[in-house]
């Protein structure tokens, strides 16, 4: 995956609308593995794995959730002692410092992303540069969680709308 910023033009913003993976409920979150990786996306979802004592390899968010600030999640990170590095990334927007931020994580090298900014679109790259297997879990807002296992069908997917994207500026 190239690490220049991309973002999405008004023409094709209906393609990221629809959402990947399936439905999770959150009674399925200690059942579903963490092998070989486990990555959550905003801050309910991330808050709602640490509730049922599941730890991810990586925690993206940004402190709001449905455009009102949350600040529960960003307590218990800040408590918790896990490696976090702050990233900026507008709405509608992958930017080259959250794909970096990522790549490093996937490596080891942080376990939280805060974004400064919106986390709306941090799951097209953790798709494209996670190994297969892993779990990614989002929220769709008003509609709950959804789970991606990163497999070659959604991986295409993903590539798919990064090709829909353009070069920031």
């Amino acid at each position: 995956m190239e690490s220049v910023g991309r973002r999405v033009p008004e023409r094709n913003r209906r393609f990221f609308k629809e959402p990947l993976g399936t439905d999770l409920k959150e009674e399925e979150l200690t059942v579903i593995g963490r092998e070989p990786k486990m990555i959550t996306v905003g801050d309910m979802v991330s808050l709602t794995a640490m509730k049922h004592g599941i730890i991810p390899d990586l925690s993206i968010y940004d402190g709001m959730t449905g455009r009102r600030e949350m600040t529960e999640f960003t307590a218990l990170v800040k408590s918790g002692g896990r490696k976090e590095t702050v990233v900026r990334n507008k709405a509608g927007t992958i930017t080259a410092e959250l794909i970096a931020a990522i790549k490093n994580a996937l490596n080891g090298k942080e376990e939280i992303i805060c974004v400064e900014g919106e986390e709306d679109l941090a799951t097209i790259p953790c798709i494209l540069l996670s190994p297969d297997g892993t779990k990614i879990i989002y929220g769709w807002p008003g509609k709950g969680m959804k789970l991606v296992t990163v497999d070659e069908n959604i991986r295409n997917k993903a590539q798919s709308l990064m090709e829909m994207t353009e070069e920031l500026e």
